[in-house]
């Protein structure tokens, strides 16, 4: 069985920082895309940012420039660093993979972890 365990996530002032990571565990062959989600209440969920099995990067529009995902394949583990946070970054950010077992690909994700951006 395959689990996605998020961390970091908290209370943080306008301009500071967090950084959010994602684990997976289980019996796993390989890993292909990471994601990160967010949703505010009241909100559609949104896809924050993207890192293929390469680390070939994307960003919404709206935390290019701030925020950095990257991977480490060693340990199945995804990142994401949040930098100049918001008011608006306030969500729940869950991460999602695209995973390989022996039951075959499919997309895994975690319970989320809630990020508050206030003063």
């Amino acid at each position: 069985q395959v689990q996605l365990v998020e961390s970091g996530g908290g209370l943080v002032q306008p301009g500071g920082s967090l950084r959010l990571s994602c684990a997976a565990s289980g019996n796993i062959f390989s890993i292909n895309a990471m994601e990160w989600y967010r949703q505010a209440p009241g909100k559609q969920r949104e896809l924050v940012a993207t890192i293929t099995s390469g680390g070939s990067t994307n960003y919404a529009d709206s935390v290019k420039g701030r925020f950095t995902i990257s991977r480490d394949n060693a340990k199945n583990t995804v990142y994401l660093q949040m930098n100049s946070l918001k008011p608006e970054d306030t969500a729940v950010y869950c991460c999602s993979a695209r995973i390989t077992t022996m039951l075959g690909t499919r997309d895994y994700w975690g319970q989320g972890t809630q990020v508050t951006v206030s003063s």
